[in-house]
């Protein structure tokens, strides 16, 4: 029976990482994922993703994207590939909204270099934006984006380099922690280990039933537009990332043009999606979603809100508080989870990776991840 120091399950964002950081460290990996490398299964694809660190979700985030930060750049050294761009960001609507009120308050509780925003300033200084007259932003210049598939294949390379065996098309049946560490059991074969990490994405509330968490899997739908007015206006040298929140609460996100002419530009909306499971979740996506994000994005960037081009589904995995789930499981030292990311993890991605090593070599770690207990009250 093969054996292994630690099996990684799932080698989407958090896996990959994880099987890297542990690779690198001299581990024996055996890394297990039920698609191919960098799928659009889950929730680790579709070009690009958001980061930044004045972090309007709770400013106990900002030391991991710190760190984050830092490993990002490392692993754009590493692996020759160009995963993080910085375009600058825009946090915009209402002054005591959450986007930003909570991002002020992080960037000011960390001393984080930003710029306060009104209307006329913001549309003098990006004049795409449309915003109202009670609207106002923070501009973050060390926001950007970061590219989801690249990245899961930077981690993944790095792994193989360093020795893991990476087997893809194989997913697993059921795991068990055993007297001595584990026991992962798939359609190939039965492997031991003395360590387990379970990242799971959007199988979670069935890998991690009994890990006490109410988890909800959520729909979510990345769509792209062609600009109405010269792409050119939305160029990573002219456009930053946005996040816009309206007065009900709405919010909206977008990209700039990343792909040349014919790419067109990325906007979704966050959290607004049907509850669904991995096997049920609706991929096709109808004519009147299409038309009820053109019809959002003509408000607030209507050069933007053109000849519809493409969508692509995925899957956001939710906590009831929206934290994440990085622990060692509550019944068994051996195993250690990473899953509830909540549709704001894929930026914190290396340096999960590196936690989810520190736990399982030493059931501990100096990063600051009280926040992430599965025991809190939820």
């Amino acid at each position: 029976m093969p054996t292994y120091d630690v099996i990684v399950l799932g080698l989407g964002g958090m896996g990959s990482a994880a099987a890297c950081h542990l690779a690198a460290r001299g581990q024996r990996v055996l890394g297990l994922e039920r698609f191919g490398p960098a799928h659009d299964q889950g929730a680790s694809h579709g070009g690009s993703r958001i980061t930044r660190q004045s972090y309007f979700e709770d400013p106990a985030y900002v030391p991991l994207l710190l760190r984050a930060y830092e490993l990002w750049d490392r692993l754009s050294r590493d692996s020759g590939a160009d995963v993080i761009t910085l375009t600058g960001g825009l946090m915009i609507g209402p002054a005591g909204s959450r986007t930003v009120a909570g991002s002020r308050r992080s960037a000011e509780q960390w001393g984080l270099a930003h710029e306060m925003l009104d209307a006329p300033e913001l549309r003098r200084r990006f004049p795409t934006l449309n915003p109202g007259p009670d609207d106002v932003a923070l501009y973050e210049a060390k926001a950007g984006l970061v590219r989801p598939e690249d990245t899961v294949r930077a981690h993944l390379a790095l792994a193989a380099r360093a020795g893991a065996d990476l087997r893809f098309g194989e997913p697993a049946i059921e795991w068990t922690a055993t007297g001595g560490g584990v026991r992962v059991t798939t359609e190939a074969g039965v492997y031991e280990a003395g360590h387990l990490v379970v990242a799971p994405g959007a199988w979670a509330p069935r890998m991690l039933a009994d890990l006490g968490v109410r988890l909800v899997v959520e729909r979510q739908v990345q769509y792209w537009f062609a600009p109405r007015t010269p792409i050119a206006d939305f160029g990573l040298d002219r456009h930053p990332i946005w996040i816009w929140e309206d007065a009900d609460g709405t919010q909206i996100y977008g990209f700039p043009a990343l792909d040349g002419p014919d790419g067109g530009v990325k906007v979704a909306f966050f959290r607004k999606g049907e509850v669904c499971t991995p096997e049920t979740i609706d991929r096709e996506v109808h004519p009147d979603e299409i038309e009820t994000v053109r019809a959002h994005l003509g408000r607030v960037l209507p050069g933007a809100a053109g000849r519809f081009l493409r969508a692509k589904t995925c899957m956001y995995t939710n906590t009831p508080d929206e934290h994440f789930v990085i622990a060692a499981h509550p019944e068994h030292a051996t195993v250690t989870v990473a899953c509830g990311f909540s549709g704001h993890g894929f930026k914190f991605v290396p340096v999960v990776g590196e936690i989810l090593a520190d736990l399982a070599l030493t059931g501990t770690t100096a990063h600051p991840i009280a926040l992430f207990d599965p025991k809190r009250a939820l």
